[in-house]
């Protein structure tokens, strides 16, 4: 899951990155309103959730949540606010806000308001995914071979094996990859979903005659439910 911070505060941006990175997703992070609406109406596909601050310099986050509900973005918005008063909250639902929380909030209500809202997507996605014999639990974070036994992967390894599996059968560009599971600062020149792929491979046992993950040269990688 990748998340953008819209947060001008420097010490609660960092604190939010930490939390969430310590959880397994992926961050990048804006600190204002103008360059926080740009991004999200040119990169919306990029994320699973937008963590949008309320007070932000040059548009504030009533202002972007409107307007990029308005130019059809559907990604979403998690508002973080100190007005708590019924009408504010009102007023931020209204505004096309998934959610609210409101300052000063613990940790871990901040991780169970993302889960709630991951749990309610558009389509309806498995709890479990299986292709070929892989068992992949996104609530466990773990992954087990067709003998149940579990694979042990790195945080990176197992974003990189849930997005192909969430989109079995299909060629999905190097870039594509890298902008889900890799933050907005990826260096499109290097080679590390490349190097990514071939360690998943090793450890999913992919061999030769029975490739999991097939590279398609010049495009990028097709992972195939046999």
């Amino acid at each position: 899951m990748k998340i953008l911070i819209v947060e001008d505060q420097k010490n609660l941006a960092v604190i939010l990155e930490k939390a969430l990175k310590s959880e397994g997703y992926v961050t990048d992070h804006v600190s204002d309103g103008e360059t926080a609406q740009r991004r999200i109406e040119l990169h919306h596909d990029d994320y699973d959730l937008v963590i949008l601050d309320l007070m932000l310099p040059k548009r504030n986050g009533l202002e972007v949540c409107r307007n990029v509900r308005s130019a059809g973005v559907s990604t979403p918005i998690l508002v973080l606010t100190a007005k708590d008063s019924e009408e504010d909250k009102v007023s931020l639902l209204n505004a096309g806000a998934d959610d609210y929380i409101v300052k000063p909030f613990s940790r871990n209500e901040l991780i169970a308001r993302i889960r709630a809202i991951n749990r309610r997507p558009k389509v309806s996605l498995p709890s479990k995914l299986s292709l070929s014999g892989i068992t992949l639990n996104p609530s466990t974070k773990t992954v087990k071979n067709r003998e149940g036994e579990e694979i042990k992967l790195t945080l990176t390894e197992y974003r990189l094996l849930e997005y192909l599996m969430r989109n079995p059968n299909q060629i999905i560009k190097r870039e594509d990859i890298a902008s889900k599971v890799w933050d907005f600062n990826f260096d499109s020149f290097s080679n590390i979903v490349d190097v990514y792929v071939s360690r998943l491979r090793k450890k999913l046992g992919d061999e030769k005659d029975r490739k999991l993950i097939k590279t398609m040269h010049g495009e990028g990688y097709k992972i195939n439910s046999l």
